[in-house]
């Protein structure tokens, strides 16, 4: 039996939740070539909702995503993190990379306490050490607390930066394709580690990824961009029961997903 096709810009169950982050009518100029990388951008976040956006490469993702994180500037619309605007980077606003970028000549622990440091000094990273502690055990790091990087595996490092992800307690976390790097199994894993640390953590994330199947297993609700001008055109509610497993990839509800999502990206390419 065929999947009934998602209807555009559905609400999620979420939709009766807390709202967290807002966006609101957001567009965004290049002046120097005049190219619109977005326009019309509306998104709202809500409390413990994991929401993906997937595109082709050029769709303004990766724009969109530095705009939320407070590293660019819109050239209109409003940002809005927890009731007040996004002006610039805010402890409250939690990121993740593809790679882990954990400082060499620094042990586990000392990489996940850094962005306390930063901003509020050595004392204060100090005080925040045993909430980085339990943040390990969390993750399953217990026992690397002190180690360097070098000795950590591609996943462990994650799982590291994770940590240091939550250590300020962020209001929203921004996810660039956390795990794009890591090999297929790895990846499995983690996705499945993310999605147990954001259910735990009652976590707000909103993730970039080129992936479908990993947007699908994550994911409350898909966004779908198509560029020239980059805009979200589909809002897909995804209805599978959490916790998501693994086995869910082989089910026909997955792959009917899947293969809508990959359809109506097909469509914008041959345009």
């Amino acid at each position: 039996m065929m999947m009934a096709e998602p209807r555009p810009l559905t609400a999620s169950p979420a939709a009766s939740l807390r709202p967290v982050y807002q966006i609101e009518r957001l567009s965004k100029t290049y002046a120097r070539n005049m190219l619109t990388a977005l326009t019309d951008v509306n998104l709202t976040l809500h409390k413990g909702e994991f929401v993906s956006v997937v595109g082709s490469s050029g769709c303004g993702k990766s724009t969109l995503l530095k705009i939320m994180s407070g590293l660019m500037p819109p050239t209109k619309g409003r940002v809005v993190l927890e009731g007040k605007p996004v002006t610039g980077t805010r402890a409250d606003i939690g990121m993740m990379f593809q790679q882990a970028t954990l400082l060499p000549w620094k042990t586990t622990v000392e990489n996940i306490v850094l962005p306390i440091e930063i901003r509020q000094g050595r004392a204060a990273a100090r005080a925040a050490i045993p909430r980085a502690l339990e943040l390990l055990t969390l993750v399953g790091l217990g026992d690397f607390a002190h180690v360097y990087p070098g000795e950590l595996s591609g996943g462990m490092a994650q799982r590291a930066s994770i940590c240091r992800m939550l250590i300020a307690n962020p209001a929203v976390l921004l996810l660039d394709e956390p795990f794009s790097a890591l090999d297929e199994l790895t990846r499995d894993f983690m996705n499945m580690e993310l999605q147990r640390i954001c259910a735990e953590q009652q976590s707000t994330a909103f993730l970039v990824t080129h992936s479908l199947a990993e947007a699908v297993i994550l994911s409350d609700r898909i966004l779908v961009m198509k560029p020239r001008p980059g805009r979200i055109v589909e809002e897909i509610a995804i209805d599978l029961p959490r916790p998501r497993t693994l086995d869910m990839v082989n089910t026909p509800r997955f792959g009917q997903y899947v293969a809508h999502i990959r359809e109506l990206l097909g469509k914008e390419a041959f345009q």
